[in-house]
C-alpha cells in the first residue's frame, strides 16, 4: 500500500504497449482506440482494455486542469492545513494568561499543562499512524483507495467536532482526550494535502506551489499562538481560545466540502470506467471495461506488512532517512520549543505582554513566507533547468539548495534569539527580528528534505514520510515538556545555545548529502536511482558519438 496515485499516464501507448485506451465515440457506445492505429474496434474483440485518459487534454485527468482550479485546489489544502497545524499551539503557545486560567481552572500544576500541546502532537502521530482498522499509516494509503475528499471531509469533521469537546471540557483529563484525538484527525491534511499536490501538478511545475502548501505548515503554528495571546488577554473564558478554532474548523472545512475536487487517479478513472459501462451497448461489453487497479486483489496481510514494517525497516536500513529524520526532528522540536520558550524570553525578560507575545510569532510566518519565495526561486533556476536532460528524474540533490542556505540560517537565528533575548538593556525587537531568521530556516530545511526523500525514494516515499514524520512529532511533543524548565535553569542565552549547539553539529548535513548522496543512494535497497541509470545511458550515448 505505499504506491502514491499516479495522476498521469503515458499517452498515446508506445508501440511495444499492448494495452488499449477505452473512449466514447461520438454516438456514446464503447470502443477502444487501437494503440497502433487510428481506427476503432469493438472492445469485446480485446477483453483486456483498462481504462485510462483519452489523450493529453483529457478534462478527467487532474494534471490536465485549468491553472485556476489548480491553484484553487491547493490554496483550499493550504487552509485547511493552517487551520490543522494552528490548533496544535493554539492554546499553550499564548500561555501567560492563558495557561494561568486553565491551571486555575482545573487546577493542575504548570509541568500538567504544558501536555496540552504535547497530547495533540502525540495525537497526530497516531493519526499519521493508523491505515484503516486502526493500522499504521492510515490516512495516506486510505485516500487512495476511497479517494481524497472522503477522507479528508470525515476527517476535518471529525476535528472539528473534537473541538467542542475541548471548549466545554469539564475536567483536564477531558481536555486532554479531545486534543489527543483533535490531533488525530488533523493530521490527514498534511498527508493527503501533499498527496493532493503530487495529483494536480507535474513535477517540473510544482515548487511555487510546494513551497505555498509547505509555508502553511508553518503559518498555522505561527497563528496559534498570534491570536490566542489576544483571547487570552481581552475578558473572554479561556476557553474563547478554542471558540475561535472551532469558528476557523468550521469554515475551512465548509469551504473544503464546496470548493475542493476529487483528485485521485484511481478514483477518478474508476469513476470514467462506471460512466462507459452504464453507457456500453450491451452487458457483455460492460463486463470487459475495468481499470487497472481494480483488478488487482488487496491483501490483508501485504498491507500490514507496507504500512507497518516496512517504514520501520527503511528507518533501521537507509542511512539517509536517518539523518534526515534526527536532522528535522531537532528542527521541529526546536519549532515547539520556541512556542514555550518565547514568553520566558518576551514576557518575563522583556514585560511584553501576552497579545504583544503573541505578535512575535508573526516573525515566523515572514520567515516562512520568505524561505517560499527562495525555494521556489532555487527550484525554478536549479532544479527546473535539469528536467529535460534527466528525462524528468533529476538527482535527488538538486532539491537541496534550500537547505544549504537554510541550515546556516538555522544556527544563526538560534544564538541571536538566545543571547539578545537574554539581557534587558538590549531592545525587544533585537530577538523579535532573529524570529524571522528561525522561520526562515526552519521552512527551506523542511522543504528541501521533504523533497528529498520523495525524489530519493519514488514509489517507496510514502513510508519514508510515515517513519519520518512519526519520529519528528513524537520528538515535537517531548520538547514542550522539558522547553520551560530547560530556559529557567541554564538561562535563555545557555538554553537557546544548546539547541544551537546541536543545530550546528547537523548544520553540514545537506552539504555532505550534496556530495556523497549519490553514492549513498547506490548502495540503499530502497532508492529506485533512476537518475544514476540515466547517468550511464548519457556516458554511453556520449563515448558512442
Amino acid at each position: 500500500m505505499d504506491s502514491t496515485c499516479k495522476p498521469s499516464q503515458t499517452y498515446p501507448p508506445s508501440p511495444t504497449t499492448t494495452s488499449s485506451c477505452v473512449t466514447l465515440n461520438s454516438v456514446g457506445s464503447t470502443k477502444v482506440k487501437s494503440p497502433t492505429d487510428d481506427e476503432s474496434f469493438n472492445v469485446l474483440e480485446h477483453p483486456s482494455s483498462p481504462v485510462t485518459w483519452n489523450g493529453p487534454n483529457d478534462p478527467m485527468n487532474p494534471q490536465d486542469w485549468s491553472s485556476r482550479k489548480k491553484w484553487i485546489t491547493t490554496l483550499v489544502a493550504s487552509a485547511v492545513t493552517i487551520n490543522a497545524h494552528a490548533l496544535s499551539t493554539f492554546s499553550s503557545s499564548a500561555p501567560s494568561s492563558a495557561t494561568e486560567r486553565i491551571i486555575e481552572q482545573f487546577a493542575i500544576s504548570s509541568e500538567v499543562s504544558y501536555a496540552v500541546t504535547s497530547v495533540y502532537l502525540l495525537g497526530y502521530v497516531f493519526g499519521v499512524g493508523f491505515v484503516f482498522l486502526l493500522l499504521p499509516f492510515f490516512f495516506g494509503p486510505g485516500s487512495e483507495m476511497l479517494g481524497r475528499k472522503p477522507v479528508l471531509v470525515v476527517t476535518m469533521c471529525c476535528y472539528t467536532l473534537f473541538i467542542l469537546g475541548q471548549i466545554f471540557a469539564p475536567d483536564i483529563q477531558t481536555l486532554l482526550v479531545t486534543r489527543f484525538f483533535s490531533g488525530f484527525f488533523a493530521s490527514s491534511p498534511l498527508t493527503i494535502g501533499s498527496a493532493i499536490l503530487a495529483d494536480i501538478w507535474a513535477g517540473k511545475d510544482r515548487g511555487l506551489p510546494s513551497s505555498i502548501f509547505s509555508g502553511s505548515v508553518f503559518l498555522g503554528p505561527a497563528l496559534g499562538p498570534l491570536v490566542g495571546g489576544f483571547v487570552a488577554e481581552s475578558s473572554l473564558k479561556w476557553n474563547w481560545i478554542f471558540w475561535v478554532m472551532f469558528i476557523f474548523a468550521g469554515a475551512s472545512t465548509f469551504m473544503m466540502i464546496l470548493l475542493l475536487p476529487e483528485s485521485c487517479a484511481m478514483v477518478l478513472l474508476s469513476k470514467k470506467a462506471k460512466m462507459l459501462r452504464k453507457q456500453a451497448e450491451t452487458p457483455e461489453i460492460a463486463k470487459t471495461i475495468y481499470t487497472e487497479h481494480e483488478r488487482k486483489e488487496i491483501k490483508m496481510g501485504e498491507v500490514i506488512r507496507l504500512t507497518l514494517y516496512r517504514p520501520f525497516q527503511m528507518l533501521a536500513e537507509e542511512p539517509i532517512l536517518v539523518l534526515v529524520t534526527a536532522y528535522m526532528s531537532i528542527v521541529y522540536g526546536l519549532l515547539y520549543a520556541l512556542f514555550e520558550a518565547f514568553p520566558i524570553i518576551f514576557m518575563e525578560r522583556h514585560g511584553l505582554s501576552s497579545s504583544q507575545n503573541g505578535l512575535i510569532f508573526i516573525g515566523v510566518g515572514i520567515g516562512s513566507t520568505l524561505g517560499a519565495f527562495l525555494n521556489w526561486y532555487l527550484t525554478q533556476n536549479l532544479y527546473v533547468p535539469h528536467y529535460a536532460r534527466w528525462k524528468g528524474f533529476p538527482p535527488a540533490e538538486y532539491r537541496l539548495w534550500g537547505a544549504m542556505v537554510g541550515s546556516p540560517a538555522l544556527v544563526i537565528g538560534t544564538f541571536w534569539l538566545g543571547w539578545t533575548g537574554n539581557y534587558e538593556s538590549i531592545s525587544w525587537t533585537v530577538p523579535a527580528v532573529a524570529t524571522i531568521m528561525l522561520g526562515f530556516g526552519i521552512f527551506l530545511i523542511f522543504t528541501s528534505f521533504l523533497t528529498y526523500l520523495i525524489d530519493t525514494y519514488l514509489m517507496y516515499s510514502a513510508s519514508a514520510f510515515a517513519a519520518n514524520t512519526t519520529i519528528r512529532s513524537l520528538v515535537a511533543a517531548a520538547f514542550p515538556l522539558f522547553t520551560v524548565q530547560m530556559f529557567q535553569n541554564l538561562g535563555i542565552g545557555w538554553a537557546a545555545s544548546l539547541i544551537g549547539f546541536i543545530a550546528l553539529l547537523l548544520a553540514p548535513s545537506p552539504f555532505l548529502f550534496f556530495k556523497y548522496g549519490a553514492l549513498i543512494r547506490t548502495k540503499s535497497k530502497f532508492a529506485p536511482c533512476i537518475d544514476l541509470k540515466i547517468a550511464k545511458e548519457l556516458e554511453k550515448s556520449k563515448s558512442s558519438v
